[in-house]
């Protein structure tokens, strides 16, 4: 009886361990995927305020009419 008690414990505690480290393991994935995407979002805000400037019009500086 106390050593199918201890097993149980045994086998929970391992499929525990497996459980956390595939955990971490995706963790990880997903954290390097975040860290790829954010530095495409910083390139691609870049470029797009770069074509920005370029195409905006520049916008001449005029007293209101109340001056």
């Amino acid at each position: 009886m106390q050593q199918d008690r201890l097993e149980k414990l045994e086998l929970l505690a391992a499929e525990q361990e497996r459980t956390i480290e595939e955990l971490s393991e995706q963790l990880a994935r997903q954290w390097a995927l975040i860290e790829r995407m954010q530095k495409k979002l910083d390139l691609l805000s870049e470029r797009f305020f770069a074509l920005e400037e370029r195409t905006a019009p520049d916008i001449p500086v005029t007293k209101p009419p109340h001056w």
